[in-house]
C-alpha cells in the first residue's frame, strides 16, 4: 500500500482525465475547495484529441488539443457572476455555416496565448486567472498525442483478429473490442508541473471518463507512470457508471479496473469509488478484483437522478470528502451523499 499522509488537514488533490468524466470530477472537487476540505487542486489533462475544434485547431496550427483543457478550466471557474460569464463564454460555440462553425470560443482563446506567450503552462494559468479558476490546468505530456488501440472482432471474417486503429475519436466510437492502448509517440515530454504536482498531491483520482482514451493514457506517458507509482499520494478509481458503446462495450464496472490495472501493474490504487446501481453479481465481482488489486471499495450513491450515465458533482463531492477524511464506516461502505 501507498504509504499514508495525513488527513487532518485542508488535503492536495491531483485529478487525472479528460472531456466530461473529468469534468464532473472537477465540479466536484472545486466544491470541496470552497469547503477548505481541499486547498490545492490540479487537473492533469488527455492532450490526445484529434476531432471537431480540437482537431481542426491541432492539425491547422500544430498545437495541443485545446478542448479538454478548456472544459477542465470551465469546471474549475469562480461561482461568482464574473466567473459564470467567462465560463459561459469560453464554452460558447459558434453556428452558422462558415468556416467558424463548429468552433469554441475558448479553444480560439486558449491558442491564441499559447501563439503570443510560448509557453503552454503560462497560457493555461493566465486563462485560469481570467476566470477565477479554483485549481490549476495543466496538459499530462508537452507534445499532441495519438492514441492508437488493438481491436478485435472489426473484421467478420476474422471475428479473432486484431486491427490496429489510430485516433482518439476512431478509438472512442470502434465497433470491435479493445484490447490494448498505446500512445504515439510512445515516450512523449510529460509536463514538469504536472510531474511535481503528483509528486506533492495527498490524493490523486483517476476516472471517471472514457477509459482508453481519457483515463488510461496518462499511464502510457513513461515519466507521468513513473510519477503515480512513486508518489506518496493515495490514488482513487472512480468508476464509470455504465459501458461506453464503441469503447467499453460490454463492461461492467469490475472491468473497468481491470484493464487499467492490465496497462499499469505496478500502479498502488488506494480506494475504488463505485456507484450503488450494482446488481449482486456485479457487486461481489467487483469486491472480489479491488481486493486482488489491494484496494479497498467504497461504494456511494453518486450517480445523476436525470436517469443518465453521468457523476452527480454534488453527491460525487460527498463521497470525495468523506474518503479523504477517513470517513468511511468500512473497506466495503455505502456511503450516504449529503444535498
Amino acid at each position: 500500500m501507498t504509504p499514508s499522509r495525513p488527513t487532518d488537514r485542508a488535503q492536495s488533490v491531483v485529478a487525472l482525465g479528460g472531456g466530461h468524466g473529468l469534468h464532473a470530477s472537477l465540479r466536484a472537487l472545486r466544491r470541496l475547495v470552497d469547503e477548505v476540505v481541499v486547498d490545492d487542486l490540479t487537473a492533469v489533462v488527455t492532450v490526445a484529441d484529434n476531432g471537431g475544434s480540437s482537431g481542426r485547431l491541432r492539425g491547422e496550427f500544430g498545437v495541443l488539443p485545446p478542448g479538454d483543457l478548456r472544459m477542465a478550466l470551465a469546471a474549475l471557474c469562480g461561482l461568482d457572476e464574473w466567473g459564470g460569464t467567462w465560463e459561459r463564454v469560453l464554452q460558447h460555440r459558434f453556428a452558422g455555416e462558415g468556416e467558424m462553425n463548429g468552433h469554441v470560443v475558448g479553444n480560439l482563446l486558449i491558442v491564441a496565448l499559447w501563439e503570443q506567450l510560448g509557453d503552454h503552462v503560462q497560457a493555461l494559468d493566465l486563462v485560469g486567472r481570467l476566470l477565477g479558476s479554483a485549481g490549476r490546468v495543466l496538459p499530462m505530456a508537452l507534445t499532441p498525442l495519438d492514441i492508437t488501440a488493438q481491436v478485435r472482432g472489426t473484421d467478420p471474417a476474422d471475428p479473432d483478429g486484431l486491427t490496429l486503429v489510430r485516433g482518439q475519436v476512431e478509438v472512442a466510437t470502434t465497433d470491435g473490442v479493445i484490447t490494448r492502448v498505446d500512445l504515439e509517440p510512445d515516450a512523449p515530454l510529460a509536463c514538469p508541473e504536472a510531474l511535481q504536482a503528483v509528486a506533492d498531491a495527498d490524493w490523486v483520482v483517476l476516472g471517471p471518463g472514457s477509459w482508453f482514451s481519457s483515463v488510461i493514457p496518462h499511464l502510457l506517458v513513461p515519466d507521468l507512470r513513473r510519477a503515480l507509482v512513486e508518489t506518496e499520494a493515495r490514488a482513487v478509481v472512480v468508476l464509470n457508471l455504465e459501458e461506453q458503446p464503441g469503447e467499453t462495450g460490454g463492461f461492467g464496472p469490475a472491468d473497468h479496473l481491470a484493464v487499467l490495472v492490465e496497462h499499469a501493474p505496478e500502479l498502488a490504487v488506494h480506494t475504488v469509488l463505485a456507484d450503488t446501481r450494482m446488481d449482486p453479481a456485479e457487486h461481489e465481482h467487483l469486491r472480489e478484483v479491488v481486493g486482488a488489486a489491494g484496494a479497498r471499495l467504497v461504494v456511494a450513491d453518486v450517480a445523476s437522478d436525470d436517469g443518465t450515465p453521468r457523476h452527480d458533482p454534488a453527491k460525487l463531492a460527498a463521497a470525495y470528502e468523506q474518503i479523504m477524511l477517513g470517513q468511511e464506516a468500512g473497506p466495503d461502505a455505502d456511503l450516504v451523499a449529503r444535498p
